[in-house]
């Protein structure tokens, strides 16, 4: 594969992060979840990628990964034939890890992150890239045109614009896909203060609250929280660092949460 200049805006530069984070788990010796696809994208990249996140950085993205994943896989395993719609999608490979062969899959993020990924990945019927900010209701005109039900992600996106953006996008959401499921995270005051979480433009104490945004909360854990299967998996090293960490964060700084849209 021929090496890819990358050419992105500072908040863009972000997603550099979780891929970094997923090859480098991929190639661990015990790792806890395996994309070797993130492993082929990160190789192709005209970018040292050893400069991005520390080791305590990096685990942060796989953990997020894992649970968002086995609540997609939730999902699908209902609604096989529905569209997973990701909003602000990087450089994620959710769609390789993932896909079940039936499932629509629509992608959405920055004209200069959707110009890369589509040097990187292929469309077809099924896997659409649309280009659009979140906040805006543009690209809602491509996911109504996919097949219902509809799960939306927001992996590490939100968080990076204001509260009225972040509000927005959930609007177009509510709006538009009533009924819908929305997995996103959320970082709460402290942790939003302290680095390297500086970026942060948008916190939220208690995701609960978002209900004010017509989002009925269904699920919510920490980032440590992994589920049983996953937990499983790590080395014993790791299962003790998770723990302290889970037990750390007592229920707060970054948490995962699934929600109903309900509307208002």
């Amino acid at each position: 594969m021929e090496r890819r200049r990358v050419e992105l805006g500072r908040v863009q530069e972000t997603l550099l992060i979780p891929l970094r984070a997923r090859a480098a788990e991929t190639r661990r010796r015990r790792p806890l979840t395996r994309d070797p696809r993130s492993v082929e994208v990160a190789d192709a990249l005209d970018r040292d990628l050893t400069r991005v996140g520390g080791r305590l950085r990096l685990l942060g993205p796989v953990f997020r990964g894992v649970v968002l994943d086995a609540w997609v896989r939730e999902f699908l395993e209902e609604h096989p034939s529905g569209t997973v719609v990701e909003i602000g999608v990087g450089l994620n490979t959710r769609y390789e890890r993932l896909d079940n062969g039936a499932a629509t899959w629509v992608e959405i993020d920055l004209p200069d992150v959707i110009a890369l990924r589509r040097e990187l990945f292929a469309e077809h019927d099924r896997r659409r890239m649309v280009a659009g900010s979140a906040t805006e209701p543009d690209w809602a005109a491509a996911v109504a045109a996919a097949p219902g039900p509809y799960l939306f992600v927001s992996e590490a996106v939100l968080i990076y614009l204001s509260e009225d953006g972040a509000r927005s996008a959930v609007d177009v959401i509510r709006d538009r896909f009533p009924g819908s499921v929305l997995l996103m995270d959320t970082v709460d005051s402290a942790e939003a203060r302290r680095p390297p979480a500086v970026n942060v433009g948008w916190s939220c104490d208690d995701p609960g609250e978002l209900a004010a945004w017509g989002l009925r909360l269904r699920d919510s854990r920490t980032l440590w929280d992994l589920p049983p299967q996953a937990r499983a998996r790590l080395t014993p090293g790791r299962r003790l660092l998770t723990a302290l960490l889970d037990r750390a964060s007592r229920g707060a700084g970054t948490r995962l949460s699934r929600f109903d849209v309900d509307g208002l």
